[in-house]
């Protein structure tokens, strides 16, 4: 399915410029279309999370992320490392690309990204035909949500609830920067 289909209704609301919460390998995350600022805004409202801090975006694939990264700036050593860990949960810190859009990046020259197994967010994406934000569903300084419950007690109805299950992982995905390989973020 490509990006133009306007019968699909998670489409259309995230064009839209919709926020959506949904499942990912370990919590609920906050999702929208990265290239809309007025979307990603309203997702750090929500949060209560500053612009400065960045964002994760997450893909189906590599080639969903490239418009964010600066692919020529990878240090070859560390290739093989960051690729062979997709799909998964590792989030990697890239070089972001000059078209990266600052509200997804805030003030660092890196972006969070990851190529996720997950099936509903591999869904997601596809449909969409490029990647989502993806940041824990929570406000500052509360636990991430766990189930479409939680989601709905901290947000109420200001965000599209997709349901579904979580993938398993214990905690939320491991952060590591992609130039020198340290860990930022520990399960």
């Amino acid at each position: 399915m490509t990006a133009n289909h306007t019968d699909d209704p998670f489409l259309l609301d995230y064009l839209a410029g919709k926020v959506f919460a949904y499942p990912t390998e370990a919590v609920f995350g906050l999702g929208c279309d990265p290239d809309n600022e007025q979307a990603v805004n309203k997702l750090l409202a929500l949060k209560q999370r500053d612009v400065s801090k960045g964002l994760i975006l997450v893909g189906d694939n590599y080639s969903q992320l490239l418009p964010y990264v600066d692919d020529s700036a990878i240090k070859m050593t560390k290739r093989t490392e960051i690729f062979s860990s997709w799909p998964g949960p590792i989030t990697w810190l890239l070089p972001k690309s000059k078209t990266a859009p600052s509200w997804v990046t805030g003030e660092s020259e890196f972006i969070a990204v990851r190529v996720s197994a997950h099936p509903l967010i591999k869904d997601l994406c596809q449909r969409a035909n490029k990647p989502l934000v993806s940041t824990s569903a929570n406000t500052a300084g509360h636990p991430p949500a766990l189930s479409a419950d939680e989601v709905t007690s901290y947000f109420s109805n200001q965000v599209i609830l997709i349901d579904g299950s979580l993938g398993g992982s214990r905690s939320p995905s491991k952060i590591r920067h992609g130039h020198s390989g340290q860990t930022i973020r520990d399960n």
